[in-house]
């Protein structure tokens, strides 16, 4: 697999290209350096949308937190590359290269990662100039892991690059779903009916601890937190000041974190994240840092909110257009509770929010694969749907998404409760119902039309 693309390798003579060639494991004269090799690179779902957009763009950037697979993905489309940041608080010299002579990152054999491009913002108006004058398509590939500062970039970049948003991987991905029942067979409201085996809550409680971060696949829960605690003491510490060069107050910083992961799943407005931080942690913060911190986080893709379903209903029931809260992944809400197995066992109602933030990152990933988008919806009659499901053609699906099966009948009623009320006031009905499930064994269509969905045997 990717031989040919082993053999092509732009190799050039600096020092620096010839590590970044080792660092694939490939035999560097007297070198050789025992990293995962590209070929044991686990596909993503995603990689689909990476092939279709280097053929129908001249650039395509790939946005995502750090450690979520971003230069993996870029390197298994790619020919040859460009790290421009390497080590925490280090950069590399090729930086300095791309912001002086940034023809030379440029050059090399086509399509070409360059990775962690925002550490040289001059290079989007570069690769633009570069995709207009060749009209080539898949020439680049950019990856990032925060939102660059606008200075020194002229032009959006519309028509000449593609944004693909990459995310942790969801259960399907990394192997813990046997995929035996499709999204988007559901969406298209087709019948299932099928044994998918017994779920162990213990089980559940461990994806939600280990998470979705690549490096974390066959990691014990324990020492998966261990790395993600690290992984926000480094954003805290380090990526925050890289972000813009604004000094924050580190203390307050992880105080907000920390209401995040209290008020994971829910639709917390920032008032009351600054109550939340007075009454449990016994500081202050005004609510203008507050925003600002949210803000900083967004750029970083730290965070993944879900925005409010209201645009295709048409009724005249009113809608909230409050966001439910998420992290880029559920281990990093669990990171900063400090929680264990045990503990997530013992406090179900805390379970209940983090199993609902990782079946919607699951979801998110595989809508996007078919071009849908996820939403939730909350009224002032003080109803909820716990995610939405908006495809291509303006019909909507309505998902609960619950952890037992006791609830599930209760969820399925809410469903049919709010989809006639909405036909009552002449509003656009969703087309498909479920409830997603963590401890059902089947699925199955339930007689009053709701699909039950296991959420360990669903894939895109």
């Amino acid at each position: 697999m990717k031989s040919q693309k082993v053999t092509e390798w732009n190799r050039k003579k600096s020092r620096n290209t010839l590590a970044h060639v080792c660092y694939l494991g490939y035999n560097c004269g007297n070198e050789r350096v025992d990293f995962m090799k590209i070929e044991n690179y686990r596909k993503r779902i995603v990689d689909e949308k990476i092939e279709k957009y280097l053929k129908l763009f001249g650039a395509i950037c790939i946005e995502g937190p750090k450690y979520c697979g971003k230069t993996w993905s870029g390197r298994y489309h790619a020919k040859s590359e460009s790290l421009l940041y390497t080590k925490t608080g280090e950069t590399s010299n090729q930086v300095e290269l791309a912001k002086i002579s940034p023809e030379i990152i440029l050059n090399g054999e086509k399509p070409k990662l360059i990775d962690e491009w925002q550490e040289a913002p001059n290079l989007w108006d570069e690769i633009r100039y570069e995709v207009d004058r060749t009209g080539l398509k898949g020439q680049y590939i950019l990856t990032g892991s925060s939102t660059p500062k606008r200075d020194g970039i002229s032009h959006s970049g519309a028509g000449r690059f593609g944004k693909i948003q990459i995310r942790t991987m969801s259960l399907y991905e990394s192997g813990d779903s046997t995929g035996e029942v499709s999204l988007k067979d559901i969406c298209d409201g087709k019948p299932i009916s099928k044994l998918t085996g017994d779920v162990h809550l213990k089980k559940l409680a461990y994806f939600i601890i280990r998470g979705g971060f690549p490096g974390n696949l066959g990691l014990t829960s324990e020492d998966a937190s261990i790395v993600v605690k690290e992984y926000i003491d480094l954003i805290v510490q380090d990526d925050l000041y890289r972000l813009d060069g604004v000094n924050r107050d580190k203390h307050k910083v992880k105080l907000l974190l920390k209401s995040l992961a209290r008020n994971e799943s829910t639709t917390a407005t920032n008032a009351t994240l600054r109550k939340d931080i007075k009454e449990v942690d016994f500081a202050d913060i005004d609510i203008d840092t507050v925003t600002s911190y949210l803000n900083a986080f967004d750029k970083l893709f730290l965070l993944d909110n879900d925005e409010p379903f209201a645009t295709n209903i048409r009724s005249s029931i009113r809608v909230k257009q409050a966001e439910k809260r998420h992290f880029a992944d559920p281990s990093i809400a669990s990171a900063l509770l400090n929680l264990t197995e045990e503990k997530l066992i013992n406090d179900l109602e805390t379970f209940g929010f983090l199993f609902e933030a990782m079946v919607e990152r699951d979801l998110k990933i595989y809508a996007d694969s078919f071009n849908a988008k996820c939403y939730h919806y909350q009224d002032y009659l003080n109803r909820e749907i716990d995610s939405v499901i908006e495809l291509e053609n303006g019909d909507w699906c309505a998902f609960e998404i619950k952890l037992g099966v006791n609830a599930i009948d209760n969820a399925a009623k809410n469903l049919i409760a709010i989809r006639d009320s909405i036909q009552k006031e002449g509003g656009h009905t969703p087309k498909v119902l479920g409830v997603i499930c963590g401890m059902t064994n089947a699925a199955y269509v339930r007689p009053d039309g709701v699909y039950v969905i296991p959420i360990t045997a669903l894939k895109n």
